[in-house]
């Protein structure tokens, strides 16, 4: 009966809130087959690690002079097209439904590219950021995501400390280590022993999920991915 509900109340809302493709307007879906086919993926060969597309498929230079944390990341498509629209409207225009179908996205990923994952956990907002938006937009895709792949959600246990300036208005790979650096704690252990998958909307340089990853293996996190809807390249 639960599903039945559910799908009578999306329909409900399609009807009173038509979806409108954000690469090219059309009505019908936020993100039509037509954009879909457009979204560029990223594919091997990548560093294993941060997961930047490079022809070699080993270590890039970046992950070999920077010791990380985070066991690697991963995400589906280069942050540009409909796909940088879709993440802009998510995150800045409070459009949030549209998290189900970059959730959807998610799924079909790791269902095409298993990771070890017992527990997803979003990347947090500061305090006051999060009052300032209303919502965390990884939270939303983190919570769809979990709905599709049947796994649990932890929020609470990382926290983000520091209220630093958005990774976007860094100017190189060094300002975003530094900007990043403790802005994250675990407050006790209850991920000890879990495999965490961190949830994010971009990977840019990867400084905030490797900080995010430092602080969760603080916490005796087995192992920490992360899984970003898109990548800047």
């Amino acid at each position: 009966m639960l599903p039945q509900i559910t799908r009578l109340k999306g329909i409900a809302l399609d009807l009173l809130f038509p979806q409108r493709c954000v690469g090219c307007g059309q009505w019908g879906d936020f993100i039509c087959a037509a954009c879909r086919q457009l979204l560029s993926p990223i594919g091997p060969p990548i560093c294993p690690k941060c997961g930047r597309p490079q022809s070699s498929g080993i270590l890039c230079a970046t992950c070999v002079d920077w010791p990380v944390h985070i066991d690697g990341i991963r995400s589906p498509f280069r942050f540009e097209g409909a796909l940088r629209k879709a993440v802009h409207e998510l995150k800045y225009q409070n459009l949030r439904a549209i998290a189900a179908p970059l959730a959807e996205l998610l799924s079909e990923y790791l269902a095409n590219n298993p990771l070890p994952i017992d527990v997803l956990v979003p990347v947090p907002l500061h305090p006051q950021r999060l009052r300032e938006r209303g919502y965390n937009q990884s939270v939303l895709l983190a919570r769809e995501l979990g709905k599709r792949r049947q796994l649990p959600v932890v929020t609470g246990f990382l926290v983000r400390a520091r209220d630093t300036p958005p990774q976007a208005r860094t100017a190189n790979v060094a300002e975003r280590r530094l900007n990043i650096v403790k802005a994250f704690v675990c407050l006790d252990n209850g991920i000890r022993g879990k495999r965490v998958l961190l949830i994010d909307d971009v990977a840019t340089s990867g400084a905030t999920l490797d900080a995010a990853a430092a602080a969760l293996k603080s916490g005796n996190a087995s192992s920490v991915w992360g899984l970003t809807i898109a990548r800047e390249v």
